[in-house]
Parts: C-alpha cells; structure tokens; sequence
C-alpha cells in the first residue's frame, strides 16, 4: 500500500470516529484495533464490518 493511500484511509477514520464523537457513540478499542489492520491494508472493508457485526451480536 502507498504511503497515499494509508494517509487517506487513517483520514477516513479520523473523520469516522469525529462523527461517532458527535453522535455520543462511543469507538471501542476493537474498533480502532480494526480500524489500524485496515488502515495498514491487512484487512478489507468488509472483513472489518464482518468482525465488528459479529462483535455486536455476542453483547
């Protein structure tokens, strides 16, 4: 991965997390800890909505 397109991906969860700070949601440390794997390109978008979805359920 390019060193442009990590700093866009981190922008992105820069912005996420901002909006969830607004909202009053909370970003749970396996949040970031995926947020960080995709950021680094070790994980797809999807794999890290699947982890978070299947997270959720167990609570």
């Amino acid at each position: 991965m390019s060193p442009k397109q990590y700093q866009k991906r981190m922008n992105a969860i820069k912005v996420a997390d901002a909006l969830n700070k607004i909202e009053g949601a909370p970003v749970s440390d396996y949040a970031r800890e995926l947020s960080d794997k995709w950021a680094k390109g070790e994980i797809t978008g999807l794999q890290m909505k699947a982890a978070l979805i299947a997270a959720h359920k167990k609570v």
